[in-house]
């Protein structure tokens, strides 16, 4: 599996003006968060402190992943990578430099 790191903002254009609204709205999001920090869909989650936006990390597939962001679509919008461990990283790096030895 892989991990991924997503970056997630609010899509300004559909957040409500009226504060109770909007209210309800972030109420059902952190909701849906929290059941899917239970399940273990995701690893990790938080918010800026200025409300605008956050990241997520969860360790899947792409296929599985590109379903579970779907329910946010359009009222968030992600950047979502790819992300290694400091572990893979040194064994990558260990073998680049094995390699470059031959």
């Amino acid at each position: 599996m892989t991990m991924f790191y997503m970056r997630w903002e609010l899509n300004p254009m559909l957040v409500s003006p009226d504060p109770e609204e909007r209210g309800k709205l972030w109420i059902t999001m952190l909701e849906m968060v929290k059941a899917e920090l239970k399940s273990g869909a995701l690893t990790d989650w938080g918010m800026c402190s200025d409300s605008s936006g956050g990241y997520a990390l969860a360790e899947t597939d792409e296929q599985s992943l590109h379903v579970m962001i779907q329910e946010w679509i359009p009222y968030v919008i992600f950047d979502i990578k790819p992300v290694l461990t400091a572990d893979q990283c040194i064994a990558d790096i260990q073998q680049a430099a094995a390699e470059a030895k031959k």
